[in-house]
């Protein structure tokens, strides 16, 4: 079976580090879709400590993950990477899904679902 979302290794040890240095060891990582932003739908991630009805719960070096029920066909294959650079470092999402997106790459559409765009 496909995972819904793939975080790389590099990912997985930024977000243990979050974790630990917010108290939140232990935590799920809730990672969803949401409308808005400039094409359409726009990525969110936190940390969350429930389960919620239709959440799909898959665990990836040794994180916990929580998708919800509407960002399932959304997420399907994404990968969350995290890459360092001379201007910091910063999560990225490759969404195969995606046809369209925003220059800040938060923010996307489907070929399904175009989201609620705003202005950026």
């Amino acid at each position: 079976m496909e995972q819904i979302i793939n975080i790389t290794e590099e990912a997985a040890l930024q977000i243990k580090d979050m974790m630990k240095q917010n108290e939140e060891e232990g935590a799920f990582l809730r990672v969803g879709v949401k409308g808005g932003g400039c094409s359409g739908l726009s990525y969110g991630m936190g940390f969350a400590h429930e389960v919620e009805d239709g959440d799909q719960e898959l665990e990836q070096h040794g994180i916990k993950v929580l998708v919800d029920k509407d960002s399932i066909p959304i997420l399907k294959g994404t990968v969350i990477n995290y890459k360092q650079s001379m201007m910091g470092g910063g999560f990225t999402i490759d969404n195969p899904n995606a046809i369209a997106s925003c220059g800040c790459g938060s923010s996307f559409k489907t070929a399904t679902n175009e989201g609620t765009p705003e202005d950026c």
